[in-house]
C-alpha cells in the first residue's frame, strides 16, 4: 500500500496520513460491542451490555459456528463501499478511529483472560477484518488510528473495556499488562511489515482512569521504549486519564529530539474526549454556557506550542470522542424550538475548535443500530451541518490545480517579503549582532513547498484518490512536524535553529492565506 513521492526530500505518504489533520469519526461498536449501540448483537437473556456479555449469551443460545457467523457478518458489514464513498464525498472524513479489542488479534491473545475458551475462537477472523478495513480505507485516501479501546482487565470500569466486571484490574494485574504490550508489539509489527501507510498511529489504550496514572505512565515508558526498538516513525496516541494537563506534560518529556545517535524516538499524540453531556457542572448548565466551554477551552494546548528550538519538544492534541449531546437537564433550560439551532451552534464551536487547536477529532459515532444517530450519531450531525470539515477537504479537483498555481505565482513575492521583514526586524532591534537569515529563507521555502505538498498530496498521487474527489489536506501536527523537520535538516547545531523555525512557519502561514484555507 505504498504510493511514489514527487522528490526525496517531499513529505512521504506515510507522513502526509499521519501528520495531516485528520477530519473523521469513530467507527464505534463494531470490534468492541456496546448495547446501548448495537443492542441487535445481545441475543435475549444477555444480562450484561459488554462484548463478552453478548458473546457469552450467544454461544449458550445458538452455539460457536452460529455465533462466529454473526460477528463476521458483523464485522463484514461495518464500512462497506457505499459508507466509505458517504464519508469521503459526504462528511469529507480523511480518517477514522477504530476501536479494537485485545481479543480481536485472536485467541492466542486471549489466554488466562475472561475471553479464553470458547469465545476467544469466536475471533479466529477477527484481525482479517480489520485489516480488510484498513486496505478499503487505504484505497480512498482514508487514514486509520488503531485504538486499542479493551485491554484485558479494563483500563477503566466502563463495559467499553470488554466485560461487565466494574474494575479497572489492567493497572494492577501483571498478566494483564504483559497480554497488552503483547497487543501493541503485534500491532506495530503488523502495520511495519505489510507496509500500512494509511495507519496514522497506534492509541495503547482508551479512557485510563486518572486514579492509576502513576501505574499508566509507567506502561506508557515501558512500550514507548519498545515502538522506538520496532518502528519509531509510527505516531503513538495515549489517553490522557482525564487530566490533560498532566498529560500533556508527560508527551512534552516523551518528545524530544532524541541524541546524535539515535532515531528521533515515536511522536507522541495525546488523545482527550471532551464531552459536555455526563458531569454535575455540565448539568447545571444551559446549552448557551456550554458553547461558551467550548470556544474557551483547550489553552493549555497553546501555552505548550511554538518555541520548539527553544523548548526542545513539541506536544500535539487529538480529540478522539467528542458529541452533540448534551443531557436533558441542560436542554430543560431553553424552548425546545431552540434546540436545533443550539445543537448546530455546539457542534459548529466544537468543530472550529478542534480544527484551531488540535492536530485532528473523531466524532462519537458512526454505526449503530438506530441510525441516523441523532445527537450522538455522526451521519445526523453531518446532515445538519452540525459538524463541519475543514475548509480544504471541500475543495475540487479544480480547486486546488488552480489555488496551488495561485501560490507558485506568488511564492517569490511572498518569500522576499517575508525575509525583508525577519531582516528588517533584527536590523532593528539587534543592529549589532550577527545572525543566520539564511536559515529564515531556507524554512520559508520548506514550510511553504510543505503546506504545498499536503495540499496537492492527492492530484500529485502521494495520496491514493481512488475517484477523483481530492480534497486539499493541511499540516496537522504542526508542532510535531516542525520537530521532525528540524532534526532531519540539522537545525538542532546551530545557534540560530531558532531563525529557521521562524521562517518555516511563516511559511505554511503564507501559503495558507493565498489558498485561503
Amino acid at each position: 500500500m505504498e504510493a511514489s513521492v514527487i522528490h526525496p526530500f517531499a513529505p512521504t505518504t506515510e507522513d502526509i496520513f499521519r501528520y495531516r489533520y485528520q477530519h473523521g469519526t469513530n467507527l464505534g461498536s463494531i470490534f468492541v460491542l456496546e448495547k446501548w449501540l448495537h443492542r441487535s448483537m445481545h441475543e435475549k437473556g444477555s444480562n450484561g451490555s459488554s462484548e463478552l456479555s453478548a458473546v457469552t449469551q450467544s454461544l449458550k443460545q445458538n452455539g460457536l459456528e452460529a455465533t462466529r457467523l454473526k460477528w463476521e457478518r458483523h464485522w463484514q458489514s461495518a464500512l462497506n463501499e457505499a459508507d466509505i464513498d458517504w464519508l469521503k464525498n459526504v462528511a469529507r472524513c480523511n480518517s477514522i478511529r477504530l476501536p479494537i479489542g485485545y481479543y480481536t488479534l485472536g485467541p492466542s491473545f486471549c489466554a488466562k483472560t475472561p475471553f479464553e475458551g470458547e469465545p476467544a475462537e469466536v475471533y479466529a477472523s477477527a484481525w482479517n477484518s480489520v485489516k480488510k478495513i484498513i486496505e478499503d480505507c487505504y484505497h480512498h485516501g482514508i487514514g486509520v488510528l488503531l485504538d486499542l479501546h479493551a485491554l484485558p482487565g479494563g483500563a477503566n470500569t466502563d463495559s467499553h473495556s470488554g466485560t461487565d466486571s466494574g474494575k479497572a484490574e489492567l493497572w494492577k494485574v501483571d498478566h494483564y499488562l504483559s497480554i497488552a504490550t503483547e497487543c501493541v508489539t503485534f500491532l506495530l509489527l503488523e502495520v511495519a511489515s505489510n507496509k500500512m501507510s494509511n495507519v496514522i498511529g497506534i492509541e495503547l489504550c482508551n479512557e485510563p482512569s486518572w486514579g492509576a496514572a502513576s501505574e499508566v505512565w509507567k506502561w506508557y515508558d515501558q512500550v514507548l521504549t519498545l515502538a522506538n526498538e520496532i518502528d519509531p516513525s509510527i505516531p503513538i496516541y495515549i489517553g490522557d486519564c482525564w487530566n490533560l494537563p498532566a498529560t500533556l506534560d508527560y508527551a512534552s518529556k516523551r518528545n524530544t529530539f532524541g541524541t546524535a545517535d539515535t532515531p528521533l524516538p515515536n511522536p507522541v499524540i495525546v488523545d482527550s474526549h471532551k464531552y459536555y453531556t455526563f458531569t454535575a457542572k455540565d448539568h447545571s448548565q444551559s446549552p448557551q454556557q456550554i458553547i461558551t466551554r467550548v470556544k474557551n477551552s483547550l489553552g493549555v494546548v497553546s501555552q505548550k506550542q511554538g518555541n520548539i528550538f527553544g523548548r526542545k519538544t513539541a506536544v500535539a492534541v487529538y480529540i478522539g470522542e467528542y458529541s452533540c449531546t448534551m443531557d436533558a437537564k441542560t436542554w430543560n433550560k431553553v424552548n425546545s424550538s431552540e434546540r436545533p439551532a443550539l445543537t448546530r451552534a455546539f457542534g459548529n464551536a466544537q468543530s472550529e475548535k478542534w480544527q484551531s487547536k488540535t492536530s485532528g477529532s473523531a466524532f462519537w459515532t458512526f454505526k449503530m443500530d438506530w441510525m441516523d444517530g441523532g445527537d450522538w450519531g455522526f451521519k445526523q450531525q453531518v446532515k445538519t451541518g452540525s459538524v463541519l470539515p475543514p475548509v480544504g477537504l471541500t475543495l475540487t479537483k479544480s480547486d486546488i490545480i488552480s489555488k496551488s498555481e495561485r501560490a507558485q505565482a506568488q511564492k517569490k513575492n511572498l518569500r522576499d517579503t517575508a525575509l525583508s521583514q525577519h531582516v528588517g526586524h533584527w536590523k532593528k532591534t539587534a543592529p549589532s549582532q550577527k545572525f543566520e537569515h539564511w536559515r529564515y529563507e531556507n524554512g520559508w521555502d520548506l514550510g511553504f513547498g510543505d503546506a504545498m505538498a499536503f495540499f496537492c498530496a492527492r492530484i500529485n498521487g502521494t495520496i491514493p484518490d481512488t475517484h477523483q474527489e481530492a480534497g486539499g489536506d493541511k499540516i496537522g501536527a504542526l508542532e510535531l512536524w516542525i520537530r521532525k523537520r528540524m532534526v532531519s535538516t540539522g537545525q538542532l547545531t546551530s545557534t540560530f535553529g531558532w531563525e529557521w523555525e521562524h521562517g518555516y512557519r511563516k511559511g505554511v502561514r503564507d501559503f495558507y492565506q493565498v489558498v485561503s484555507i
